[in-house]
């Protein structure tokens, strides 16, 4: 008896489960209502323009007839991915791709945090807005306007950088067409376009600091290094975390548009990277299957390389993604 009434008591629960698990959703759509309106606009976007463009992946897999679609397609299975891992130009196009990203992520991480540090330390609110609207500007230039300042700055011809060398008796040096200082000119003219935007991150995290923690470090008689060091530091810790660990996850995510225009033949051997070669394959060629496959190879890869990160950090410390 006593089994058979354990039995009714679960039958009961389990038919009252689907009413309560309802009414609990809709007191917290009644209660969140304008946020969660607030948030429909992204989940649309990112419906709409991200996942849905997902199932055009199938295209990795098909030898993709422009004529025929999609679903007529004959099916090919891994032919292109083989076909990319057994081409020659796989490793130089790996190796550009990988350095630039991580020269960009070596040089240019740290640059909006030591900003960020220095715009907190300074006393002045005029200079420091100043400095902060300045910074900010070169975020809003297009790439093709900043390729075309960088071309102008560094021509053998006329250009500024050369003016200043001929005026200290150095010969013209033509940089662009120079495959050793590629890499330096394209990650020095991503940090003075994005720094200022994104120092906003490391400022956001600054002004949660509690300020007296900064004036228990004063009755302490703590230098403004020190201060930095053992109060300002720690404090960002955890932007500083989560942001190194998407910026590493986009280490093989170089932009196509800067890196195209400013290379020529001349710099191929440093300049070709992935994103440059999937627009010939895949869109002066034509071969939309052999393009997409390659793209869909690097997004898996810079997948393993954030999962790898993000887990590192759960290891090593209290802040991860997830």
């Amino acid at each position: 008896m006593a089994d058979a009434g354990l039995m009714q008591d679960k039958l009961r629960k389990k038919v009252n489960h689907p009413p309560r698990r309802k009414a609990r959703m809709v007191r917290i759509w009644n209660k969140n209502k304008a946020l969660w309106l607030l948030f429909l606009p992204c989940l649309l976007y990112y419906l709409i323009f991200r996942y849905a463009p997902m199932f055009g992946l199938v295209i990795t897999f098909k030898d993709y007839n422009l004529f025929k679609g999609i679903w007529a397609s004959d099916w090919v299975g891994f032919k292109y991915y083989r076909m990319f891992l057994e081409n020659p130009d796989f490793w130089p196009l790996m190796k550009n791709t990988f350095l630039l990203g991580l020269y960009k992520l070596v040089f240019g991480f740290p640059a909006p945090i030591l900003l960020a540090i220095l715009l907190n330390e300074v006393r002045r609110a005029a200079f420091k807005r100043f400095v902060q609207t300045v910074s900010y500007l070169p975020h809003f230039i297009s790439n093709v306007i900043v390729a075309s300042m960088v071309i102008m700055f560094l021509s053998p011809t006329g250009g500024l950088i050369n003016n200043l060398l001929a005026g200290i008796g150095i010969d013209p040096i033509n940089f662009m067409n120079e495959p050793g200082l590629f890499r330096g000119i394209y990650v020095l003219s991503e940090i003075w376009q994005h720094i200022g935007w994104e120092t906003i991150i490391y400022l956001a995290a600054l002004t949660t600091i509690d300020p007296q923690l900064y004036e228990a470090a004063d009755m302490d008689g703590a230098s403004r290094l020190r201060k930095i060091w053992h109060v300002t530091l720690p404090g960002i810790s955890p932007a500083i975390v989560i942001t190194l660990i998407l910026n590493i996850g986009k280490v093989l995510e170089i932009g196509f548009e800067k890196v195209f225009l400013m290379q020529n033949p001349a710099i191929y051997d440093t300049a070709d990277i992935i994103s440059t070669y999937v627009y010939r394959v895949g869109m002066v060629q034509g071969n939309f299957s052999y393009g997409a496959s390659i793209d869909l190879f690097m997004g898996v890869i810079s997948l393993i390389f954030i999962y790898t990160a993000n887990w590192l950090s759960r290891r090593l410390s209290e802040t991860s993604l997830w």
